[in-house]
């Protein structure tokens, strides 16, 4: 559960202003890559406007036309011609604007989304092991959803607005008594200022509910993709109490949030209601006076439904913009995370001839946390075969993770064909290594799909190939779809032994020079693992291979078996010298023999 979100939503509430003028600039460069129709669509604003406008000046000569005693009356044709004609126009003029920027509005939604979809690609691997998916992919859809009806707000609403306001005051203050523009003024400000003041004070509930949302959110995506684990220890009525009780407080904070919100439209109905009983007092009072004709009085009362009309939703459009802004800020707090693991400037390609990899002296820590390798040094030869061994948090899956460089060494160096890794382009360096993890992770789309993804413009020849060499073909052709079969989300319809063969297959298939498997036949059954090993060791001499074993009895032939504990090298040689050793190896060697035995 969430603890601290008012905190948090005071923090947030406290530098808006400055967050709002960063998501503004963040906009620009988007809009302004689409600057021609962004022109054409204001233009069309502005004339839609302008008829609008002039559409009550017409009204009031048809009326003061009409309104004559004691002489003829001729039906004015031509002003009521021109009041249909002005109407048409400023839909045409609206209909415009709308086509010509919905490019805009669509293009930029596109350009966001993949911009920020990229860039959680290039951050490290703490990151992700840090951030939940369900609340990632929740700003990332709030956020895009936000640009679009941002952009929709200023271009439909806030602009057309602003421009009709400025000219019905003008019309008002040019044509008529100061007084009558003065009091359209004076209304329009305090509605604005007291909408301002009083939304920005109520936004802490939609920051709290913000906050809530995303945490039931995340809390049912990791619970449904726990389905089995959840099943498995009886835990449904823990899960939906969970689910329960922070929707609940959502719903406390959602109530206070529309409680307040009809205490505004009060406040905001009550200002425009006095302004527009002033003005039209004072009208009227005109009409008697004779000061003003009754076509004066119906297009002063016309203006003041145009000026007040759209400002009579500005409330919800503000509150609108605000939330948007909220929620683009969240959006764009991953476009401003950076990676821990970066690349110099120019970072030269990793120039591979032979695949020798040397680890020179190399520590490192977890961020926040103990030393987990210290001076580490050993070399692995191009063609062979090096097995890293030791107990649960020994450090033997995080030198997997540095020479993938998913993080960077604190001390000393990794260096491939005598290139430092740290100094080199990532990409070059990732895309020369081929990883089968312990826990494999499949794409919810086909068996064909997640082999293939080893190496996209693969022949089916070559896929098939990898599947033999793996040991999964014969599986694949027992199924009734075959490699069209869908392997469920995160690989859920097939056993571990299956997936871990499916990741071999589509490392095979990329078929890197450097290959690490980080217990990747530990879910296998007996045979398999012997099918695979032998698949592995005819390969061994085209590739410069990394094991990470837990189960002895897959590394015999490795060329080098070096044993960790406490973050450093303890036993280091072949599996016979190990033994002949008598040391940690030849202890954990013949506790698996012995269990083995027991199983038997």
């Amino acid at each position: 559960m969430m603890h601290g979100t008012s905190n948090s939503s005071q923090t947030k509430a406290y530098d808006f202003k400055t967050r709002d003028i960063k998501v503004l600039k963040r906009l620009m460069p988007y809009l302004l890559k689409m600057r021609v129709r962004v022109i054409f669509a204001t233009l069309f604003l502005i004339a839609a406007k302008f008829a609008n406008v002039a559409v009550p000046l017409i009204l009031k000569e048809i009326v003061d036309s009409l309104d004559q005693t004691n002489v003829l009356l001729i039906l004015p044709l031509g002003m009521l011609f021109a009041y249909g004609a002005l109407r048409l126009a400023s839909s045409l003029f609206n209909e415009l604007r709308d086509a010509i920027f919905a490019k805009v509005r669509y293009h930029a939604m596109h350009l966001i989304a993949l911009g920020v979809f990229k860039h959680l690609h290039t951050l490290d691997l703490s990151f992700h092991l840090d951030r939940r998916i369900g609340g990632i992919t929740r700003d990332i859809d709030r956020g895009t959803q936000s640009v679009s009806t941002l952009l929709s707000i200023f271009v439909f609403n806030i602009l057309p607005s602003f421009f009709e306001i400025c000219l019905v005051i003008g019309i008002l203050w040019i044509n008529y008594d100061f007084f009558f523009a003065g009091i359209s003024l004076i209304t329009v400000l305090f509605y604005v200022g007291l909408t301002l003041a009083i939304t920005t004070w109520r936004m802490k509930y939609r920051y709290q509910m913000n906050d809530m949302q995303s945490e039931a959110n995340t809390n049912a995506v990791d619970s449904l993709i726990n389905y089995e684990t959840v099943k498995y220890f009886n835990q449904e009525a823990f899960e939906v109490n969970r689910y329960d009780q922070t929707m609940t407080r959502w719903e406390n904070v959602a109530t206070k949030s529309f409680t307040t919100m009809t205490a505004l439209n009060f406040v905001q109905g009550a200002v425009i209601a006095i302004g527009v009983t002033i003005i039209l007092i004072q009208a009227s009072q005109g009409v008697v006076d004779q000061n003003l004709s009754l076509g004066d009085l119906i297009m002063i009362q016309a203006l003041l439904l145009q000026l007040f009309m759209p400002l009579g939703s500005l409330g919800i459009i503000y509150r609108q913009i605000k939330h948007n802004f909220i929620d683009m800020n969240n959006m764009f707090d991953l476009l401003e995370r950076t990676s821990e693991v970066q690349d110099a400037d120019h970072a030269p390609d990793l120039d591979i001839a032979h695949g020798r990899i040397e680890f020179n002296h190399v520590s490192f820590a977890y961020k926040g946390k103990k030393a987990v390798l210290n001076d580490i040094s050993f070399s692995i030869e191009p063609g062979q075969k090096v097995a890293i061994v030791g107990s649960s948090g020994s450090g033997k899956s995080t030198l997997a993770k540095l020479l993938f460089r998913f993080y960077d060494v604190s001390s000393g160096e990794i260096l491939i064909d005598g290139q430092n890794i740290k100094l080199l382009n990532q990409s070059s360096v990732q895309s020369a290594i081929g990883v089968v993890p312990q826990d494999t992770v499949m794409f919810n789309e086909s068996i064909y799909y997640n082999i293939a993804y080893g190496k996209p413009n693969a022949t089916d020849d070559e896929i098939k190939r990898a599947a033999k060499l793996s040991f999964i073909e014969s599986f694949i052709d027992q199924l009734p779809q075959g490699y069209d079969t869908v392997v469920g989300e995160r690989g859920l319809k097939l056993s571990g032994g299956e997936k871990q063969r499916l990741a071999i297959a589509r490392v095979l298939l990329k078929n890197p020079p450097i290959l690490i498997f980080d217990e990747a036949t530990s879910a296998l059954d007996s045979y398999s693992e012997k099918m695979v090993q032998k698949a592995l060791m005819s390969l061994s001499s085209e590739h410069t291979t990394l094991v990470i074993a837990h189960r002895l009895s897959t590394i015999v032939d490795a060329d080098k078996i070096i044993v960790l504990g406490n973050g450093t090298i303890e036993e280091s040689g072949t599996h016979t010298q190990l033994l002949n050793l008598g040391g940690q190896y030849a202890s954990l060697w013949h506790m698996q023999v012995n269990e083995q035995n027991d199983e038997v």
